[in-house]
């Protein structure tokens, strides 16, 4: 000690140096703590992001997996062998109707008021998931009423869309939805005018809202404008042109449909690359699904034979569409089910992967699959149902039960279809087994008997 030195500064120091070892140990338990207790910096919940992908005018025969012969969709097939494949899985004949009950899980004979509308007093699977603390978004076509806050009053938070207030053509009456497209971003619009496509930009868009909420539960809704007619090239065509500003006719050139049905798997693909550079691929439920099925113009060859697209038609191939899951995890990879689902199934099933609360007063005709997700085959429905009218218009809507193989029309017509894939011959002599099915599907069409059509009331 320095003679200089008082006895009471040492003292001093020597507390002080005490207590700076006590907080610097403190310091270095609190970390340790705070790693092992609190989640991975990557994710803040394990309840799963739910991403949904639905093509337009896209029927079950146009991939791969699904026996197509004409169409390569290499990502899609891979996704399936990674996930669960659906073998019966049924829209609407068309888009608004099929957009209808897929977000409100009721059939079209409760809550259909006309094409281009969803009744604003209606509630959605994302109006149920945001209530459940889940990130909402959507990107694509919308097509369900142009008021300026539709997606928000809807449940989305966040948007990106075609024909949501601005109308299909432009001033010079060309379709805007594909090269250099119209736009409207949370409301507010956006042209495009340097070689983009749409379908990019809703993939842009949503992968954005994945990275941005990658630390917290998310659904990320995207119905694509893929393969709706005007058929035209993609920027993968080789003879795609950066300069255009659409087509001037409505079907385009079918020609280039492949090229389309392409786009939708490098798009589908991307998306799920997208889900795996950002680590939560592992805690997100993957679905791919299509709102119809294919344009009248487009016959597609198939393992199953001849196809022609049926859209706006209640035959089987305007309403059977592919149905793909992926859930590393929850649900085993490679396999494939015949259990028969219906679109109305979709809110069900993410309300209860997303352990979020259906409100006791909402009516749901829908039936969730997630346990045939996770590999339980015999808890799924055995029949659905479909009213159909694309007006919404009781006197001119047509009806039908059908489970997987056989099918009855509310006019008594009955059809083994997988027999009569075009509904050519109603069954006139029945078996036993034949007259017990047609009965239960009678039963499922009386169920419904009593509801009364918005356009009725």
């Amino acid at each position: 000690m320095s003679p200089n030195t008082d006895p009471r500064d040492t003292q001093l120091k020597q507390t002080l140096r005490a207590m700076l070892a006590i907080w610097a140990c403190c310091l270095v338990f609190a970390a340790t703590t705070t790693s092992a207790q609190e989640p991975s910096p990557q994710r803040s919940s394990d309840r799963p992001n739910i991403v949904l992908i639905m093509a337009d005018d896209m029927g079950f025969e146009c991939i791969g997996a699904n026996g197509s012969l004409d169409y390569q969709t290499p990502n899609i097939d891979r996704i399936a062998s990674e996930g669960l494949r659906f073998e019966h899985c049924y829209s609407q004949p068309i888009c608004t109707p099929s957009r209808v009950k897929l977000m409100t899980g009721m059939s079209n004979k409760r809550n259909y008021v006309k094409f281009g509308m969803l009744d604003r007093k209606q509630t959605t699977f994302a109006h149920l998931l945001k209530s459940a603390g889940y990130r909402t978004c959507i990107a694509g076509k919308w097509q369900l009423g142009n008021e300026l806050d539709s997606p928000q009053h809807f449940g989305f938070e966040e948007s990106l869309l075609w024909q949501h207030t601005r109308g299909r053509m432009d001033n010079k009456k060309r379709d805007t939805r594909y090269p250099n497209p119209r736009l409207e971003r949370n409301g507010t619009e956006e042209n495009y005018d340097e070689g983009e496509f749409s379908s990019d930009l809703f993939a842009d868009f949503l992968c954005d809202f994945m990275e941005t909420n990658r630390d917290q539960p998310f659904l990320a809704y995207y119905p694509m404008t893929l393969v709706h007619c005007p058929f035209c090239p993609t920027p993968d065509s080789e003879d795609w042109d950066p300069n255009s500003h659409g087509s001037k006719t409505y079907k385009g050139q079918p020609e280039y449909f492949g090229d389309m049905v392409a786009y939708v798997d490098t798009i589908v693909g991307r998306i799920d690359q997208k889900l795996g550079e950002l680590g939560i691929r592992e805690n997100t439920l993957l679905i791919f699904t299509g709102d119809n099925g294919t344009d009248k113009p487009i016959v597609t060859q198939t393992r199953f034979g001849e196809v022609v697209g049926a859209k706006g038609e209640m035959v089987d191939a305007g309403n059977h569409v592919t149905c793909i899951a992926k859930w590393p995890g929850a649900i085993p990879p490679g396999r494939v089910t015949s259990q028969i689902i219906d679109f109305s199934d979709f809110l069900p099933t993410m309300c209860e992967v997303a352990d979020a609360d259906i409100p006791a007063k909402l009516t749901i005709d829908g039936q969730s699959f997630l346990p045939v997700l996770r590999g339980n085959e015999g808890q799924g429905r055995e029949s659905m149902f479909m009213w159909y009218e694309r007006n919404g218009r009781p006197k001119k809507a047509r009806e039908f039960a059908r489970n997987q193989r056989y099918k009855l029309y509310g006019d008594g017509s009955f059809f083994d279809v997988e027999m009569d894939r075009n509904e050519k011959a109603p069954l006139q002599s029945l078996t036993d087994d034949q007259k017990e099915i047609r009965s239960q599907l009678q039963a499922k069409i009386d169920s419904f008997a009593d509801i009364i059509p918005p356009q009725a009331r």
